[in-house]
């Protein structure tokens, strides 16, 4: 059994216990894990790391860690002196595409407002979240740590906020979404994309107040859900309109 220091970037010292944020501390650590084990053993995970030094060198997760290394851990957007790097977090998928865990509904629900095609059940295991997030190349959002640390997530994010409108307003800016974003042009309950209707096909479906207020409609192909211009409607427009002013890319979270 040996020992090797740990030292912690920016937000990711968030995971960590208070007592070991923002320092170098050390770890006694037995035979020789790799680099990603040991550091997911004190509560970081790997979808969180961007650049890994061992000793002042780059390395990537399977380096495997000997007694006496120092190792540095950073975020993304993190300002590195070290050349060459190692990035470890992948290009977000060419068609940026989600799956959230049970616990992000609302969050979900505004991601398909701006037109993203996000995968949610209010009833899904972690196993499963974790298989088709990989399979199907889909942006894991969360808040299980737990969840970001299987090793068959590649792409994953913890979301740091705790109120929809805020969630999505962080996950926009980490992935700088607006550019691609096309409002209400997905279903909310099902995600799958809405279709222009005549107010003549649907009027048996209307209340008598949404046909005598509303002309223009669009309907989900995949439930049925019919939308329509009304108040609900007018209060997204705002979150819309709001997420577009602030579309520049997070920089950091906190270094």
């Amino acid at each position: 059994m040996g020992s090797v220091s740990l030292r912690v970037f920016g937000h990711l010292n968030d995971f960590l216990p208070y007592a070991r944020r923002r320092q170098t501390f050390t770890l006694q650590v037995e035979g020789t894990p790799s680099v990603k084990d040991l550091i997911e053993s004190v509560g970081v995970p790997h979808t969180e790391i961007d650049v890994i030094a061992a000793n002042g060198v780059s390395v990537d997760f399977a380096y495997l860690v000997r007694e006496d290394d120092h190792i540095e851990v950073f975020p993304l957007f993190s300002e590195i002196t070290i050349s060459p790097v190692i990035h470890l977090i992948p290009q977000p998928p060419q068609q940026v595409r989600f799956i959230l865990d049970v616990h992000l509904g609302r969050l979900a629900a505004y991601l398909r407002m701006l037109g993203f095609d996000t995968a949610y059940e209010n009833a899904c295991d972690d196993p499963v979240l974790a298989q088709r997030s990989h399979d199907e190349e889909r942006i894991l959002l969360t808040r299980d740590v737990g969840l970001l640390k299987r090793s068959v997530v590649t792409h994953g994010y913890f979301v740091c906020q705790t109120q929809p409108d805020r969630q999505v307003e962080e996950v926009v800016r980490r992935y700088a979404l607006m550019p691609q974003a096309v409002p209400f042009s997905r279903c909310l309950r099902c995600n799958a994309p809405t279709v222009v209707v005549h107010k003549a096909d649907i009027k048996e479906q209307l209340i008598a107040q949404v046909h005598e207020r509303y002309d223009e409609f669009s309907r989900c192909p995949g439930c049925g859900q019919i939308y329509w211009k009304g108040t609900h409607y007018q209060h997204m427009e705002l979150l819309v309109a709001r997420l577009m002013s602030d579309a520049a890319p997070e920089k950091a979270r906190h270094i």
